[in-house]
């Protein structure tokens, strides 16, 4: 009777031994971000890891491939007519959001005035808008006042800020406010009671997402998760990164430090990818706000002050990835121009001391934000410091950790309040291409994207960047928004830079897109 009871109890010990294991076994791929994510907004903030957040959970109306052209994405079909001012825009069959709520036109439409309230180039397409209405439960139109050609390159934009659909509870929060549901309807979902920041976030397979026929390409085609799950992990140290990709604890790398790349390039096990779709350009942007980058003299001073080598070698160090390029564009680009640019950023001290005399420049010092837990940006303010200082500023340069200065430059608050007087950032090309997508440059005062410059020249000429079709007369309006920005200074670009991805060889399916993504990437033994 007792071996039969131990029998029995053997019995089920197996049974729920076995109910409790999967029928089959998940994958997870594990990576190392260039940041921690702390925000979860792709519309209230322009910061990067929150944008491939974005892409992670979310989809867009349309999308560009590899070669830069404009597919649709969430879209079955767009029409165009003959006037060129109404877009009637056709959902596909089978959307739906991760609550199992199908994907509508009233969605769509408004995460469209949500994103176009905060994005440059959503600001500058929207002016062009008579209005967006819903047909039948598939379509909707857009109506313009007048042609421009920034609805599809608006609609596509892949990168800061991404025009990514949401329900319309969500997209009907204040454009200034963060939202707090985070229901998207892209290939993964956002496993919200597993986020921990500082430690990981993480992602699950939407399994009732329907891709697109087509196959992958950068930001198109068919976005298909062949893992069942992501985790982002928060490592900020780059020997303890580099070293967990070495012994298999990770599978990805964003953004490996230069200086680690012997290491890795002289791994068998590991890939490294140099994609030219992931370079980037540095940018300083002071604050038009606060003294003493109100007076635009003072704001030209550091045209003279800098120099691009000095930003460059700090940061990224080895020639083979870095470029000085002065053009506001970036160089080799369609609108990339070195025009009128030979006597600026030569840290021609004498000539900085200068401006800032006639200026009246009276020491009020500079609050110089400066990040120090993103290994590619943390050298930037102390050059930037030690350049200014010599040109005769006073810098009050201020750390923080990356995502508490996402948040910081946000407020408007007076510099010795809690606010700010300069912040030092990169772009990725695909931000930084024309005067329009080109954020920094968006002037329109309250509207304009943090540092708020208020130039009505300066607006001007994107509104005739957004009118023009002539290729010619448009490379001819980039060079005067470029000789308008030198003039009053809304960014001052510092270098450019390649920034390689590292991968264990067993990860395969990696897309040459201006964003790292995860749709289309397996793990293969």
């Amino acid at each position: 009777m007792m071996q039969l009871r131990k029998a029995v109890l053997a019995a089920c010990v197996v049974g729920l031994s076995l109910a409790a294991t999967p029928s089959f076994s998940q994958t997870t791929l594990k990576a190392v971000m260039h940041s921690d994510l702390k925000i979860l907004d792709p519309i209230w903030t322009t910061a990067y890891i929150v944008r491939d957040h974005g892409y992670m959970i979310y989809d867009t109306l349309l999308a560009q491939d590899d070669k830069g052209e404009i597919k649709p994405q969430m879209l079955e079909k767009y029409d165009v007519s003959a006037d060129s001012k109404t877009y009637t825009l056709t959902l596909r069959d089978g959307l739906l959001w991760h609550d199992g709520k199908p994907v509508t036109p009233e969605d769509c439409i408004a995460s469209i005035k949500r994103w176009g309230a905060r994005d440059s180039m959503g600001q500058k397409m929207m002016s062009f808008v008579e209005s967006i209405t819903p047909g039948d439960a598939k379509t909707f139109t857009i109506q313009l006042k007048e042609p421009t050609g920034l609805v599809l390159l608006g609609l596509s934009k892949p990168s800061s800020n991404v025009p990514f659909m949401m329900p319309k509870r969500v997209a009907e929060t204040d454009p200034t406010k963060q939202i707090e549901d985070f229901t998207g309807s892209g290939p993964f979902v956002f496993a919200k009671d597993e986020w921990k920041p500082g430690d990981k976030t993480v992602y699950v397979k939407f399994d009732k997402y329907k891709p697109r026929p087509e196959p992958a390409s950068g930001l198109a085609g068919g976005k298909v998760a062949k893992v069942d799950r992501v985790e982002w992990l928060a490592i900020s140290d780059q020997q303890q990164a580099v070293n967990a990709l070495q012994k298999g604890e990770i599978d990805f790398l964003e953004q490996p430090s230069i200086d680690l790349l012997g290491t890795l390039k002289s791994d068998t096990n590991i890939t490294i990818v140099e994609s030219p779709q992931l370079k980037f350009q540095y940018v300083f942007r002071p604050n038009w706000l606060q003294k003493p980058f109100d007076n635009p003299k003072i704001r030209q001073a550091l045209w003279y002050a800098f120099n691009q080598e000095d930003f460059l070698m700090a940061t990224i160090g080895d020639p083979a990835y870095i470029k000085e390029c002065k053009a506001l564009f970036i160089c080799g680009s369609t609108f990339g121009s070195a025009k009128d640019t030979d006597g600026v950023l030569t840290s021609n001290v004498k000539k900085a001391q200068e401006l800032l005399k006639e200026a009246g420049y009276d020491g009020t010092p500079v609050v110089l934000m400066h990040s120090t837990d993103l290994k590619a940006l943390t050298n930037l303010a102390p050059v930037a410091k030690s350049l200014m200082e010599k040109a005769g500023f006073k810098v009050d340069m201020q750390s923080m950790d990356w995502q508490t200065l996402v948040a910081r430059r946000a407020k408007k608050d007076p510099a010795n309040a809690g606010g700010w007087g300069a912040v030092l950032t990169s772009w990725g090309i695909g931000d930084v291409m024309n005067p329009i997508s080109t954020a920094y440059l968006n002037s329109a005062c309250d509207k304009a994207l943090f540092g708020w410059p208020c130039d009505e020249t300066m607006e001007k000429l994107r509104d005739q960047f957004a009118r023009e079709a002539d290729p010619v007369k448009q490379k001819l309006l980039a060079e005067a928004v470029q000789a308008r920005n030198m003039e009053m200074t809304q960014e001052i670009p510092v270098g450019e830079y390649l920034q390689p991805v590292a991968m264990r060889k067993t990860v395969k399916g990696f897309l040459d897109a201006p964003a790292p993504v995860f749709w289309n990437l397996e793990i293969v033994k």
